[in-house]
């Protein structure tokens, strides 16, 4: 019921209407930037810095970026990635309180003029997430307080009122209803591309 089968489900609707698709995820999508994620989402004694975390996030993307993403676009292939930018905005700027300037620097520096052209964002009140994540260990941003969570949410569906390419799916409702929503989106997108 999570993002991996809602991802699938994504590459599966782009294949189907004939295009290549290089799959992917942030932070990670290269061997350096997955060493990067690790560092990142480690838990740890010492605390990680709001801005510790946006320039690791960045540099994992930059390396993304030159490795599979831009590579993939060259060839004509389409990119579906797990998190990309937005998320930054989310968790370092609304979950962090870290200034947007400071991440639009640093997106201009690492993308250019690169951006998605659709973002889905899956949205669940953190309380549904955080029963979702179960007993699994738990990363080091999943340990976040609820508050955390919520700054989180409000930033992504602020960042989607003013952006129209964001789109907003109920992932609380039945899987079905999920799917059904982002097939429509995806329907939709593919349409008019």
């Amino acid at each position: 019921m999570g993002k991996s089968t809602n991802l699938a489900l994504v590459v599966d609707l782009i294949k189907a209407r004939g295009h290549s698709v290089v799959t992917t995820r942030e932070p990670g999508g290269t061997p350096l930037a997955e060493e990067i994620r690790d560092l990142f989402l480690g838990v740890r004694d010492e605390t990680v810095h709001g801005l510790t975390e946006l320039l690791l996030i960045f540099a994992a993307r930059a390396q993304h970026l030159e490795s599979v993403i831009k590579p993939a676009l060259d060839t004509g292939s389409w990119v579906v990635c797990d998190r990309f930018t937005d998320a930054t905005y989310a968790y370092q700027g609304g979950g962090r309180g870290l200034p947007v300037a400071q991440i639009e620097v640093l997106e201009s520096l690492v993308q250019g003029e690169l951006r998605p052209d659709l973002t889905l964002y899956l949205d669940v009140p953190p309380e549904v997430g955080y029963a979702r994540i179960g007993d699994r260990e738990h990363d080091r941003l999943e340990q976040e307080a609820v508050n955390f969570h919520e700054r989180v949410r409000a930033a992504y569906l602020e960042r989607a009122r003013q952006l129209p390419r964001i789109r907003v799916v109920d992932a609380s409702a039945p899987l079905e209803d999920v799917q059904a929503n982002i097939r429509s989106l995806i329907g939709d997108f593919l349409d008019a591309s």
